[in-house]
């Protein structure tokens, strides 16, 4: 990937935050300055709403071996998806992070899993991510 294209990147991934906490902002929830009491709370709610997410996501796929019903509904499959980056972003926020803190923490821990696959990930070792 050419370095202009990762800035390029970048600045998504930073519109999709800015415009993440705008709605937010626009529901009523302002992360400024929450307690640890109110960040657990949004850790709750935000992991509750991505476990809903996941569950409509499930049932984009015909995963009812007994139901003849069912079909694969890839548009709804799609639309769960971003309903899921939604909240993953509003997660990352609550936690302080920013669009640049999710990118440089994911990158190093790809780095990560490639030594893991590396070494044939033979036990677990979650020392290896402390550094994240």
């Amino acid at each position: 990937m050419e370095p202009h294209s990762i800035y390029e990147h970048m600045d998504k991934l930073e519109e999709i935050f800015n415009m993440q906490e705008t709605l937010n902002k626009r529901i009523g929830v302002k992360m400024e300055g929450f307690s640890d009491e109110e960040k657990g709370k949004w850790i709750l709610n935000y992991t509750l709403a991505m476990q809903q997410e996941l569950a409509e996501l499930v049932d984009s796929v015909p995963w009812k071996w007994w139901a003849k019903y069912q079909e694969f509904d890839e548009q709804n499959a799609r639309v769960e998806v971003v309903d899921l980056f939604h909240f993953l972003i509003s997660l990352a926020q609550t936690l302080g992070m920013s669009a640049d803190d999710v990118y440089q923490a994911y990158i190093k821990k790809n780095k990560v899993n490639h030594e893991r696959q590396d070494s044939g990930y033979k036990k677990k070792d979650e020392s290896d991510s402390r550094h994240i």
